[in-house]
């Protein structure tokens, strides 16, 4: 499935291309997902499992641009909160798109 993600990120955003970095979980740790990442010069910012084989050092480049996750996993959290986005009332992706765009807007102002 990762493949398919990618290349929909890709569609979605056709004038930047891919990212220069790809930060994910322990659960992304392949090494076909480290040759695909390669391959186009992507930076694997996935950390290593406990359990894998002579794991390399990050330097702090890599876990400066791995602390910027938790950004995101916050934000899908507090989306989560909004039942009509967390039980996927929106069937359509484009309503769903507009419903988390919605979302955003009312935690932007709770915050205000």
């Amino acid at each position: 499935m990762f493949e398919p993600l990618m290349a929909k990120a890709c569609m979605a955003r056709p004038q930047l291309g891919l990212p220069e970095s790809l930060a994910a979980d322990k659960a992304y740790v392949s090494g076909e997902i480290d040759a695909w990442l390669r391959r186009r010069h992507v930076q694997s910012l996935i950390p290593p499992k406990s359990n894998q084989q002579e794991p390399t050092p990050w330097t702090k480049k890599q876990k400066k641009g791995y602390r910027g996750r938790n950004v995101v996993e916050r934000c899908v959290g507090r989306l989560k909160e909004f039942r009509r986005l967390c039980t996927r009332y929106e069937k359509l992706a484009l309503n769903f798109g507009g419903m988390v765009t919605l979302g955003m807007i009312v935690i932007y102002l709770k915050a205000l």
